[in-house]
């Protein structure tokens, strides 16, 4: 249940990071990815016991992209050192997929479809289950208010996966999926449309972004206890109908969450307490999906509305510096991944699936050095997009 006083326990949490200054730089990219390296020859044959390789020779681990397409039943694996016409494979999983996560240690793939938690074999690439929710779809539809599964994250060791349901009563709930009993565990009632849920870096709380409530809602791990933090800093006037609310967040190293607004202001809340500090920003734009990539938070802006009047586009801020870069992106996009080529470069994966119909089909990566653009089609609206390692 939802405890009006906090009783998850401290594990050694935190100190916010301070701003020391905003500095802000507008770009409008263009040209295309780095291309991905060419491995080398087949090294002549060696002693029985050669040497170990040189680090600057070490293989890298080459990453790919998952990402929900909500208008079909299914899920893209994303390739994006492939050309494009081979760089995306398709798993089915269930109708109307919004969050996914992946467990890279057990090569497992997770799915919050409006039908249930769709668990997927990555190595076979196929659907190895789909687990109903304990508050089913009394439905099953698509499109932005939809019921079933929402927003999904999946704990740091693997064990348990959190799944944000709204059961199409006006009611919504963090589920806790057991990943070893492979069945639900408990429920806990949360904020009113929780688009994402985030995850403690020591697997000690998860916490959904409750879009409708202006809330946080943290969930203790251990005892399934809640407590919920106002997050608002606009106010709550219009309610529903406000422009003014959360979202998608990220989870710093430190323990703390941070939540964009509108492109104006990001939010950096304590789970524990509720205290907030604000960190301005310059990208004027209504804020949805956001990732870290080091200490550079990526938030996708979808354009004017509200408080915002700029356009669509990604900010790149820096949390320690407060620099901020802008890219432009059109037409809107909804969630963010940082993924790494061959080489370790680092791209902002920016999926189009906006969730008011205004996005288009496909991914936009840009490279978070020197912010060139490459779009790669994806048919199937994709939505949620998350990186992993391949195996």
């Amino acid at each position: 249940m939802i405890e009006s006083t906090n009783r998850i326990t401290r594990r050694g949490l935190l100190g916010a990071s301070a701003l020391l200054g905003l500095g802000l730089v507008g770009c409008s990219p263009s040209g295309a990815a780095p291309a991905p390296s060419t491995p080398g020859p087949d090294p002549a044959p060696g002693p029985e016991f050669a040497p170990d390789r040189p680090a600057s020779e070490a293989p890298l681990r080459r990453e790919l992209l998952i990402a929900s397409l909500a208008r079909e039943a299914h899920v893209a694996v994303i390739d994006p050192s492939l050309p494009d016409a081979e760089a995306v494979r398709r798993i089915h999983v269930g109708a109307a997929p919004w969050g996914v996560g992946v467990h890279e240690e057990s090569g497992t793939a997770y799915a919050a479809t409006a039908e249930g938690l769709a668990v997927v074999d990555l190595a076979a690439e196929t659907r190895s289950a789909l687990v109903p929710y304990g508050h089913p779809a009394p439905r099953i539809s698509s499109g932005e208010y939809r019921p079933g599964g929402l927003g999904l994250a999946v704990a740091p060791d693997g064990t348990r996966v959190y799944v944000a349901v709204a059961a199409g009563d006006g009611s919504c709930f963090l589920e806790v999926y057991d990943a070893v009993a492979a069945r639900f565990v408990g429920s806990v009632p949360v904020g009113l449309r929780p688009f994402d849920v985030l995850v403690a870096p020591d697997g000690a709380w998860a916490a959904t972004v409750d879009h409708d409530g202006f809330t946080v809602t943290v969930v203790d791990a251990a005892t399934l206890t809640a407590v919920q933090h106002t997050v608002a800093p606009f106010g709550t006037e219009g309610g529903l109908a406000s422009w003014e609310k959360p979202h998608y967040g990220a989870v710093d190293g430190d323990g703390t969450i941070l939540l964009p607004y509108q492109g104006l202001v990001v939010e950096r809340l304590d789970p524990f307490t509720g205290e907030t500090i604000a960190i301005p920003s310059g990208a004027n734009s209504h804020s949805h999906g956001a990732a870290l990539a080091g200490r550079r938070l990526l938030t996708v802006g979808t354009g004017a509305f509200g408080n915002a009047s700029g356009e669509p586009n990604l900010s790149i801020l820096d949390l320690d510096t407060g620099a901020e870069q802008l890219v432009p992106l059109s037409p809107p996009h909804e969630t963010v991944a940082v993924w790494r080529d061959s080489a370790g470069a680092e791209h902002a994966a920016v999926a189009g699936g906006n969730t008011r119909d205004a996005g288009w089909d496909g991914i936009t990566l840009v490279a978070l050095d020197g912010l060139a653009t490459r779009s790669i089609p994806v048919p199937g609206y994709p939505q949620a997009v998350a990186a992993f390692a391949a195996r």
